[in-house]
């Protein structure tokens, strides 16, 4: 029982260590909306907030660019890479290249291209009505990427006699080589944004450490616990880059949404019209990618609360 008379705190010097450990502990969570370290003045709102904002602003376009690479090699891999045309003079019968093109194993489907498409194709430099004789087109959908396209041009050659066939294969495999190289660049880069967010979070920490290195040590030494100490460090730094990556992410969305509209025709989709209202209403929103943008704010928290949990249990075990 505590003294009468005694001044606040007494009770925490009497007693064994141990229960002066629980007491400290126990004072410790029960502040939960007081700042017994002075973190809000060591930890500032503004910096660090700030400086994880803009990293979170590149990892989001580094989402985006790799998401977009993504798209790019599935839809060339899945269209003009099994793509093929097949050329005939003006005016040749059709029925019979056709019969022997589809029993190919190779060919999926092989069908006339529209005389309308291949004149509004041709319109910007022959004009509306073309003096020059158009050939018979045949396009080709492969039922997979050929091992050789070679090979299979002169099978297809030697199918339909005087025909010119025309594959995309080569300038497609290098399409998809540079996509893929620029996807696997996205994701390196967002490790490197990933390592660079956790080193100034340390680097916070520290400054953390040294400003209230004083108090730190004689909670520590009254008995609070690391894990108490190191919790009220790593939930304040937890809350600062959360929301800073939110910030991040929110200023990011409207760029990618104007990014995404400039390469929607490039993905298959409307080319960018004039808005009928506000610049950002006909924006393309729906095509960002919102479930991995989602995951920023709680993944960079996540980050923030591990590493200012290390960091500060190191440095407490170097305390007596």
């Amino acid at each position: 029982m505590p003294l009468a008379g005694a001044p606040d705190g007494a009770a925490d010097q009497i007693g064994s260590p141990a229960q002066r450990a629980r007491g400290m502990a126990m004072k410790l969570r029960r502040s939960r909306g007081r700042d017994p370290l002075g973190l809000r003045r060591v930890l500032s709102d503004r910096l660090l907030p700030a400086l994880v904002a803009a990293m979170a602003l590149l990892a989001a376009l580094t989402l985006a660019g790799a998401r977009g690479a993504a798209d790019l090699v599935a839809r060339w891999e899945g269209g003009a890479a099994t793509a093929l045309t097949v050329q005939l003079p003006h005016g040749a019968r059709t029925d019979r290249p056709l019969a022997a093109l589809a029993a190919l194993p190779e060919i999926a489907e092989a069908r006339l291209a529209d005389p309308a498409r291949l004149a509004a194709l041709l319109r910007p430099w022959l004009g509306e009505a073309p003096a020059l004789p158009l050939p018979v087109v045949i396009e080709l959908r492969l039922a997979r990427l050929p091992a050789d396209a070679t090979a299979l041009g002169a099978r297809i050659a030697a199918a339909v006699p005087g025909a010119v066939v025309e594959a995309h294969g080569v300038w497609v495999a290098r399409l998809l080589a540079l996509a893929r190289s620029l996807e696997a660049v996205a994701l390196a880069a967002l490790l490197l944004v990933a390592g660079i967010a956790t080193a100034v979070v340390a680097v916070a920490v520290r400054a953390g450490i040294a400003a209230r290195r004083e108090a730190i040590a004689i909670l520590h030494a009254l008995g609070a616990t690391d894990g108490d100490i190191a919790g009220r460090f790593a939930q304040r730094v937890a809350l600062l880059v959360g929301l800073g990556a939110l910030a991040g992410t929110l200023v990011a969305a409207p760029v990618l949404a104007g990014f995404a509209d400039l390469a929607a025709p490039l993905l298959g989709g409307p080319a960018a019209v004039a808005p009928a209202g506000p610049p950002w209403w006909d924006l393309p929103w729906h095509s960002l990618p919102w479930a991995e943008l989602a995951l920023l704010p709680p993944a960079a928290a996540l980050i923030g609360w591990l590493t200012a949990q290390v960091t500060l249990r190191r440095w407490l075990r170097r305390l007596p």
